[in-house]
């Protein structure tokens, strides 16, 4: 039947009244007086609340008569007659759901007719096996009773006054906004918005495809989709202790983490992702719509600065107005442009390659940062480095949060290979499971699958080898140079299109020169000229080479090589680091120049060069390195330098053809005496060395809490097998934060087997069961395992979390979501849950009246407000402590809703948030204040919104030396002071107070 005959019908004189049945009518007014809530549906329909007057039977025959007088006259029926009582039955629960509707009439209104009957069907119940047939007359027949329910709604005697009310407050609300987006947005002519977006465009091609290394043979591109190949990575980070005697490791999505944070410091190892993961924030805010979570750059503009480019002449690093020029883009921007996008601060500053410039010239880069993050306010900074190429400190006091790329667990390299052969088309599918299969069998394999650079070659070794790989990360890379130099252009029948022909040992001969040079003058980059240079000396000296006029070899090796690249029209460098790293190696090795290795072994850019220098030496040159080594660490009295040398010299051994077994012995005894770590980062850096070093890691007996913590991060950070078996000594353990490190490593091992060997034996305690993967609760489950306390991740299906949760009603539980996965309906039937945090995109809608009201909840935290405002959260009667930590800003109307939550005692927000407090507001309630992410520049606003403080806790803010707590004094119930370093004018304060750092 079509919509247009049913509304005719419907519009018949005696359905009006028939439909008004549905709704009670009100008094007159707008609601202001008597009462401070809004009025929501749910009292103003007939069959609910204190004015019923239809029961859900009724309703049901109001539905029956409705279907009826839609469907009739004759002629064929709009659905099959059998069906007619379903299809009333599930009307009847569609207008029933009108009381369920967390909202008011005028926000209906608002809605519209079709919104408001798709919000019915959506809280109704899903229809069970009606034909198609019927579920169309099912949607026209909602839309036209909601028309019909609407017009009533604006006929009611206070829905004009109401909406006034409601108009009048909207326009206040979007007045002020309005005003703070032209005071933050300076004026501009045309120019700079039809300048940003052929910019945006340039953007979304210059970095929307992603070389696959390896990928390039029989025929096919070399160059995908980022959307299709990005693999999205984790990045973990320290969080200070929550009482715990040391900090928590924490992990985020690395592409999220600018969503958390405004300022990060991301370092990951080579061929980790850390470029491609620059890309894919250029593209996610250079183009609409975008991947799941990626909204918060919405309307922001990447600035894309990689320093190796920015700096290979030793020029200045650039000022805004010179951003696009240095950084290769060929658009000339209006001027001024730059600074008024980062003056607004709607820019996204992606400082790539920390590590790419010497190590002399990084205190530069961090001035020429310092100075734009002072001068530019509001927008978003990622900087991205290798792990060890700059201090652990090095940019804390900036506001930097510090990340690190973890390695692939098995998950994401499963991910990984199966669109890798999806990419590489039909010729490929054959050896996806093969290789799979290896992964999972072969640890030799599983071990060099760490990062997606090896996981690539692997593939495309595996491929190309017809589903054998080398053993060794040596005899990885040497198939790999074979493949690009010598096979390449042979298995893709195109014969000499240079005009030349080269083996590939030549090739490497003259490549190496190159990479030597980049390596010893600390430089990823040189000028075309200088290459060509190196080239024309070296060729004469290469007999397979010298026949052909050098220019013509430099243009060979730089075209057909593959492992050369042109970035812009005058400047050389490698496809990836690694491979001008293993290539300056065999360079050093062959020339035998020992005395630069060592020179070079506390420079973070020369250990990838001097591990593989080990891969290439003979036996005694391998002893002689490994030597000198533990000589210069014996040298040091610096901890840090001296940590790195050994375990310099213990991750080299994995790199050795042969060495004898008294050297072995001599580096496995000077690692041993590192042992246990000191911190987490030396924890960090000791899983390095591999599986060797799991022989050597004591305990649990003879261990503090602190140093149990620091061996198990050590042996989580080694995700093969072998850990699993002393992992699950530490089963047991007493102190939680060893346990909480043990759940949160689940991901990077077999799901099953750690489960049996470790999970399985966990003490509950005290421990957040950390469940990431439908397959962590499908175990719990096959265990009978019903925690107490959860973290559940975003990766997890709502119906997996619903089951989940119904099967363990937990007392604290932590839930992500994404926009795809928005679902919080399962929290409505927890009865005991004490604690709850939801980690949310700053976009997400939710509703308050999705919490469990039934449930003992007294701490809430979460990063989105419910859409009512958190004033919505005063029904959750027992609510004492609120955490706002990475919560959106706090507006006026969110700071008025926090005041009326009755029983808020104990509330955590950002630093920022007080700036927009109102400024007649004052919480006498609240006795427990927690601080973090931002300047504070005052504890005035402080005092004055908060008087009746006895605990304040400034635990995260990096300007916290120099912030004076004297007005704390002002503050007669003050009793405790946390902080993370020694503030000033704690001597102003009373004696009674306790200050804690």
């Amino acid at each position: 039947m079509e919509p247009a005959l049913i509304g005719t019908r419907l519009a018949s004189a005696a359905i009006g009244p028939l439909l008004r049945k549905l709704l009670v009518s009100d008094g007159s007014g707008a609601g202001l007086t008597g009462r401070s809530d809004k009025i929501r549906l749910s009292s103003l329909v007939s069959f609910r609340g204190e004015k019923r007057t239809l029961t859900e039977k009724d309703v049901r025959k109001l539905a029956g008569t409705l279907v009826e007088r839609s469907r009739g006259g004759d002629g064929e029926g709009p659905f099959p007659a059998d069906e007619t009582e379903a299809v009333t039955d599930t009307l009847a629960r569609t207008l029933l759901a009108l009381g369920d509707l967390d909202m008011d009439d005028v926000q209906a209104v608002r809605l519209g007719h079709r919104d408001l009957a798709r919000r019915l069907r959506a809280a109704a119940p899903a229809p069970d096996g009606l034909s198609t047939d019927s579920g169309l007359y099912l949607e026209s027949l909602t839309e036209w009773a909601c028309l019909h329910i609407l017009e009533f709604f604006t006929q009611r005697s206070t829905f004009v006054a109401r909406s006034l009310v409601e108009q009048t407050r909207a326009q206040g609300e979007l007045i002020a906004k309005m005003d703070e987006v032209i005071r933050r947005t300076p004026r501009a002519d045309g120019r700079d918005a039809d300048f940003e977006r052929r910019y945006l465009e340039h953007l979304a091609k210059k970095h929307g495809r992603l070389t696959i290394y390896g990928i390039d043979l029989h025929h096919s591109p070399d160059r995908w989709p980022l959307d299709l190949a990005y693999l999205s990575l984790e990045a973990t980070g320290e969080t200070p202790a929550a009482g715990h005697l040391v900090p928590q490791e924490q992990a985020v999505r690395a592409d999220l983490a600018l969503a958390r944070h405004d300022k990060v410091l991301l370092r990951g190892l080579a061929g980790s992702g850390k470029t491609t993961l620059v890309q894919w924030l250029t593209v996610s805010a250079a183009t609409e719509g975008g991947a799941d979570g990626m909204a918060y750059l919405r309307g922001r503009v990447p600035f894309v600065l990689p320093l190796r480019t920015l700096t290979r002449h030793g020029e200045r690093l650039p000022a805004p107005d010179r951003f696009l020029p240095a950084a290769g883009c060929p658009l000339t921007p209006p001027d001024g442009w730059a600074d008024r996008v980062l003056a607004a601060g709607r820019g996204v500053v992606l400082v790539d390659g920390i590590d790419e410039i010497p190590e002399a010239e990084r205190g530069r880069a961090r001035d020429w940062l310092r100075d734009l993050l002072s001068a530019y306010e509001g927008n978003r900074w990622l900087v991205t480095s290798r792990p060890t190429a700059v201090r652990d400190d090095w940019l804390a006091g900036d506001g930097f949060t510090e990340l690190t790329l973890s390695p692939m667990t098995r998950a994401e390299v499963a991910t990984f290979v199966r669109r890798w052969h999806r990419a590489a088309g039909p010729e490929a599918e054959p050896y996806e499971q093969p290789l799979l299969d290896a992964l999972r069998t072969a640890e030799h394999v599983a071990q060099l699958a760490t990062n997606p650079l090896m996981c690539g070659l692997i593939c495309a070794l595996h491929r190309d080898r017809r589903g054998f790989l080398p053993r060794g990360r040596k005899a990885l890379y040497e198939a790999a140079l074979s493949m690009l130099l010598a096979r390449r252009d042979r298995e893709r029948d195109m014969g000499a299109p240079s005009g030349l022909a080269l083996d590939e040992a030549p090739q490497i001969q003259l490549i190496q020169r190159l990479a030597y040079w980049l390596t010893l003058n600390g430089r990823t980059q040189l000028d075309r000229a200088h290459a060509e240079s190196l080239v024309r000396e070296a060729v004469p000296a290469v007999q397979e080479a010298a026949q052909y006029p050098p220019e013509r070899v430099f243009t060979h090796l730089l075209h057909r090589s593959g492992l050369l690249r042109e970035p812009t029209e005058d400047t050389v460098d490698f496809v990836h680091r690694t491979f001008q790293d293993y290539l300056a190696a065999k360079a050093l090795v062959d020339h035998w120049d020992i005395g630069v290795l060592v020179r070079h072994a506390a420079d973070d850019q020369w250990e990838d060069v001097i591990r593989m220098a080990v891969g290439h030496a003979r036996p005694r040159e391998c002893a002689e390195i490994l030597g000198e080594l533990l000589k210069a660490a014996d040298a040091t009295t610096d901890r840090p330098v001296q940590l790195r040398l050994v375990m310099l010299a213990a991750t080299a051994l994995d790199h050795a053809t042969e060495v004898s077994p008294e050297v072995r012995e001599e580096v496995l005894q000077r690692t041993s005496e590192v042992i246990p770590p000191r911190t987490f980062d030396e924890a960090r850096e000791l899983a390095g060395v591999g599986r060797l070093v799991l022989d050597l890691l004591p305990g649990p007996e003879g261990l503090s809490d602190e140093e149990a913590v620091l061996v198990v991060t050590t042996a989580t950070h080694i995700s093969v097998d072998a850990a699993i078996p002393y992992l699950a000594r530490f089963a047991r353990h007493p102190f939680v934060g060893v346990r909480s490190q043990l759940i949160w490593a689940w991901s990077r091992y077999d799901s099953h087997l750690y489960a049996e060997e470790v999970v399985a034996r966990l003490d509950p305690a005290g421990l957040d069961f950390t469940v990431r993967h439908n397959e962590h609760a499908e175990e719990l489950e096959r265990l009978g395992l019903r925690p107490a306390r959860l973290s559940i991740g975003a990766l997890v299906t709502n119906d997996v979390v619903a089951a989940l949760l119904d099967r363990c009603d937990p007392t604290r539980l932590t839930l992500e979501r994404t926009l795809h996965s928005l679902s919080l309906a399962s929290l409505s039937r927890l009865d005991r849950l004490e604690h709850l945090a939801l980690d949310l995109p700053h976009e997400a809608i939710w509703a308050a009246d999705d919490l469990p009201t039934a449930a003992p909840l007294a701490s809430l935290s979460i990063s989105a407000w419910p859409y009512r405002g958190l004033g919505a959260l005063r029904h959750l009667g027992q609510l004492t402590e609120l955490l706002l930590w990475g919560a959106p800003d706090l507006a006026a109307e969110q700071w008025r809703g926090l005041a009326v939550l009755p029983s808020l005692t104990s509330l955590s927000i950002d630093v920022d948030d007080l700036d927009t407090c109102p400024p007649d507001l004052v919480m006498p309630e609240i006795v427990d204040v927690c601080l973090a992410h931002g300047d504070l520049p005052s504890l005035g606003p402080l005092v004055r919104v908060f008087p009746s403080l006895r605990t304040v806790e400034l635990g995260c803010t990096h300007v916290l030396d120099t912030v004076d707590v004297s007005p704390l004094a002002e503050l007669n119930d003050l009793e405790t002071v946390w902080c993370d370093s020694r503030p000033t004018g704690t001597e102003h304060l009373p004696p009674r107070v306790e200050v804690i750092s």
